[in-house]
């Protein structure tokens, strides 16, 4: 069963780290985990960042606020610096599901924006990425056709549920395409989940956000997910 500590950025957001029993932060690649639009929904990511810790991987879940005037830009870089300090040896996966996904390409893409640095990896879960990066305000396409290219390829897995009616899994077909097309190393796992079984939960209209799922089929859907990421974190 994995660890949990609360902690908190320099923006004063909450950070939820998610760690092996027995392994300190600092013993193990760790995965920046982003959540969506949601204002505050750390703990929406709370059952895939814990599925993640439990195959050796330190998780950090920020909040952030897309509704901020920056957009969340701030608070989603803020959250990108205190990972870096906490994370073993520089191996930093930044990781995001929808809205936070293409966040997390943008500093791939954009390392200016967050001190000149990229990723050692990267995943983004279930997003559309022809709109504006929350951590870069440009479009991740616009990005490749202008040459955006890593000098040190940034391994790139897409992660897109099949039955997603909020966003088509033609999206991540599209985006792997272009990757691949401007030399970046990327690959895309389609899983049979909608929106929010790729994280393993399911949407509560009553409560206008996303829950734990106990459905069965959910959980192993939104468990490829998790072994996605820690694939990648444990590869870097």
């Amino acid at each position: 069963m994995p660890e949990h500590e609360l902690a908190t950025t320099s923006l004063g957001k909450s950070v939820d780290i998610y760690h092996p029993e027995g392994v300190t932060a600092s013993a193990a690649p760790t995965v920046l985990l982003w959540h969506g639009s949601g204002p505050d929904e750390r703990d929406v990511m709370e059952p895939l960042a814990r599925a993640v810790a439990a195959q050796g991987v330190v998780v950090l879940v920020p909040d952030w606020r897309a509704d901020a005037a920056d957009g969340g830009q701030a608070e989603l870089l803020d959250s990108l610096a205190f990972a870096r300090d906490h994370a073993a040896d520089g191996r930093l996966v930044v990781a995001g599901w929808s809205a936070g996904a293409p966040a997390a390409l943008g500093v791939a893409l954009r390392p200016e924006t967050a001190g000149g640095r990229r990723p050692a990896a990267v995943v983004g879960i279930a997003a559309q990425y022809d709109r504006p990066a929350r951590t870069t305000g440009t479009v991740l396409f616009d990005d490749l056709a202008a040459g955006r290219t890593a000098d040190v390829p940034v391994p790139v897995r897409l992660v897109h549920g099949t039955q997603d009616t909020l966003e088509d899994v033609a999206y991540s077909r599209k985006f792997r395409a272009a990757l691949v097309e401007h030399g970046w190393a990327a690959e895309l796992t389609e899983i049979p989940a909608d929106h929010a079984g790729s994280i393993m939960t399911e949407y509560d209209p009553a409560a206008c956000r996303c829950r734990e799922s106990r459905d069965p089929a959910v959980r192993e859907a939104g468990a490829m997910t998790a072994r996605v990421i820690a694939e990648t974190a444990l590869g870097i």
